[in-house]
């Protein structure tokens, strides 16, 4: 709920909360919708469509929720971890879900006539689409185009945008991200210097209530009917516009000759778990590390004077130095193979055997 946010996360909603106008002359079939879903971002649009069907029948008539398996994690893959929104939507809202890993021979098994995808993961083909009377919408966590991609909430931290804001688009039949922009957070954006180190979950939160009620807006005004009209702005400055591509283990690792300590603090807050290498090559996670201000040398030796990379202090902490002389001090590490967050002493030793 809003008010169990912290006051400078509620600000970046609340500002949010403008009035968009719409305007579409004809009137939608009572919408029966196929809603594709995943994490906590679209399960905040769920949420509101949801509400929106028990407060306006005539509005939503049914509501069926897809969404992916389960994926395996932890030693030896056996546990599954279920997709958020399954539990939500069967369980809280009651509604019925369908699991699948791919559209290929699949068939709803149920009339629909509007597709709405929210952080979902897979492309919706054009069988699908087409099969639907209104086509489908897209909500998107970024000032499309800006930010195209899987992973937009992370890389707006990582490319220290200062302004960002959410996206209606409609699915496009042949790529991602690339449909009419009928809704958008009005310019300039959201301000993201309000909120001091601001995370990924906090951010989520925040840009999935603002799609949410967008969401609902551009239902209940049938802004998605035809004539489109494009309501896209920020293509059009001169901001910048960059791929978000999907994280991999490398924008994980940290290249101790050219790193900046910035930089890793920054995305050591928005990934985690970190990684880099010892020098006999064995992996090292990061799993808590904090920034030092000062970038000074941490031992006395004249061999390891300005030298980057991991190392132990005159206090016997374990720190990593950066290129550019910040130490972030190590309070837990997993060593490849270890046991998770006792690497330090095995780090320790590795160091001082080399």
């Amino acid at each position: 709920m809003l008010w169990r946010l912290p006051v400078s996360v509620r600000s970046l909603y609340i500002a949010n909360c403008r009035s968009y106008s719409y305007s579409s002359k004809a009137v939608a079939d009572p919408l029966k919708i196929l809603f594709c879903g995943s994490d906590e971002f679209s399960i905040a649009s769920l949420e509101a469509v949801h509400a929106a069907k028990l407060e306006e029948p005539q509005l939503v008539e049914s509501i069926d929720v897809v969404h992916r398996p389960g994926k395996r994690t932890g030693r030896g893959l056996k546990v599954v971890r279920d997709v958020p929104i399954k539990h939500f939507a069967k369980d809280d809202l009651g509604l019925t879900t369908h699991e699948i890993d791919t559209f290929t021979g699949w068939t709803p098994p149920v009339p629909y006539n509007l597709v709405i995808a929210v952080s979902f993961g897979l492309f919706v083909p054009p069988r699908i689409l087409c099969a639907a009377k209104y086509g489908g919408l897209n909500v998107h966590p970024s000032l499309l185009p800006d930010l195209r991609g899987p992973a937009p909430i992370h890389h707006t931290l990582l490319k220290k945008r200062k302004m960002t804001g959410v996206t209606i688009q409609t699915l496009h039949p042949k790529h991602f991200d690339h449909g009419t922009i009928i809704a958008q957070t009005p310019p300039p954006g959201l301000p993201l210097d309000v909120v001091p180190e601001l995370t990924p979950a906090k951010l989520t939160s925040v840009l999935g209530k603002a799609g949410a009620k967008m969401l609902v807006d551009v239902l209940k005004n049938q802004a998605f009917l035809h004539p489109l009209r494009d309501h896209g702005w920020y293509g059009s400055t001169d901001n910048p516009i960059d791929h978000a591509e999907k994280i991999t283990k490398q924008h994980r690792f940290v290249d101790h000759d050219n790193s900046i300590g910035e930089d890793v603090d920054r995305r050591n807050r928005v990934l985690g778990n970190l990684w880099c290498t010892l020098p006999n090559g064995k992996r090292v996670i990061l799993d808590d590390i904090r920034l030092s201000n000062f970038p000074k040398p941490s031992r006395q030796e004249d061999d390891y004077q300005g030298k980057p990379g991991l190392m132990i202090n005159a206090n016997d902490d374990l720190v990593l130095r950066t290129g550019d002389g910040c130490e972030l001090k190590i309070h837990a590490c997993t060593v490849e193979a270890g046991r998770r967050g006792e690497g330090g002493e095995t780090v320790k030793s590795a160091l001082k055997k080399t």
